[in-house]
């Protein structure tokens, strides 16, 4: 899975953890939060069905950003 991905939903998860509050604000964003991080878990990327050992330059150049 992609390392930005994963660093995204981990942010997401302490995030959610700081908003432990009672009050009806922090229970709403907590509760986004949490539907985003499902959300995200839910996610399955589209096999891209290459079978060669052909590389993409565009691929490449996005992952070396």
């Amino acid at each position: 899975m992609n390392p930005t991905y994963l660093l995204a939903r981990d942010h997401l998860q302490r995030a959610a953890i700081i908003l432990q509050g009672a009050d009806q604000r922090s229970r709403q964003l907590r509760h986004i939060i949490e539907r985003t991080i499902s959300l995200m878990d839910d996610f399955r990327p589209e096999e891209t069905g290459q079978t060669d050992n052909v590389l993409e330059l565009d691929a490449y150049r996005q992952a070396r950003r």
